[in-house]
């Protein structure tokens, strides 16, 4: 069933995706070379605590950390460790929070001082991947129109799209109906409608789109252990077009560098 949500819901569920994008501010600014993922979790947790709001992530479904930390072939869903950051890595950062009842999440890749030129380009592709299947997402249309919008972006430039993982609504769960899968056909899947918060999040691969679950349980990788990307936003849906929960602008002023 697909929850639509009250004016009021969707406030609160920008207060907690506001949280979100002010934590990930907080932890890029301490992405660098030498830096443990495991550092990068603790800086999360206290963030979000301090702000009056619980991690999302710690022990969901047994999850082990405040943040999923996912290093170069990694996709997603990577456990902080006592693995070293380098320069020229990628790290998505994926978080969440709740508060209030309510859930945020949403996910941003750093790149690790400078990176090669075709990683950089995976980055800003996967980045415009998504505003592009963000800008479908306007009552009327339906999910498939976001997921071909993000599809066509990323194998324009030469990339590929991971097909097991999947955005999906968020409210009062972290993960509701509907899903949102990052490839597809126009004019398929679920009609959106004024009301609808969902998580759109490419996960965009440098070689094949096939991945691997690790042994650990959780963490995704490549199965050519080439580079991947994941950036995520909340949206709610309105007659008028998307309403971006989520500001990568406090991220990306944070840690400009």
């Amino acid at each position: 069933m697909i929850h639509l949500k009250t004016r009021e819901e969707v406030e609160l569920l920008r207060e907690n995706n506001r949280l979100v994008s002010l934590t990930l501010a907080e932890v890029g600014k301490h992405i660098a070379p030498g830096v443990r993922t495991k550092e990068l979790n603790a800086i999360a947790e206290t963030f979000i605590r301090d702000h009056g709001a619980v991690p999302a992530f710690l022990g969901y479904n047994g999850f082990p950390a405040t943040l999923c930390v996912s290093v170069n072939e990694q996709v997603v869903h990577g456990i902080p460790s006592d693995y070293r950051l380098k320069e020229g890595d990628v790290v998505s950062v994926d978080c969440g929070t709740i508060m209030k009842g309510f859930y945020g999440d949403s996910a941003y890749t750093f790149a690790v001082g400078e990176v090669a030129p075709r990683v950089a380009e995976l980055l800003e592709t996967t980045k415009k991947a998504l505003q592009n299947g963000v800008a479908q997402a306007k009552a009327g249309n339906r999910v498939g129109d976001i997921s071909a919008a993000v599809q066509n972006t990323a194998e324009a430039a030469g990339f590929t799209v991971v097909r097991e993982l999947v955005g999906h609504g968020l409210g009062r769960n972290m993960h509701e109906e509907p899903e949102v899968p990052n490839n597809g056909v126009k004019g398929r899947g679920p009609l959106l409608q004024e009301g609808m918060v969902i998580c759109i999040e490419p996960m965009i691969n440098m070689g094949t789109r096939h991945v691997v679950f690790e042994r650990d349980g959780w963490t995704v990788r490549t199965r050519d252990r080439k580079p991947s990307a994941h950036f995520e936003w909340a949206v709610a849906v309105t007659a008028n077009g998307p309403d971006v929960l989520t500001d990568f602008t406090v991220i990306e002023v944070a840690t400009r560098g």
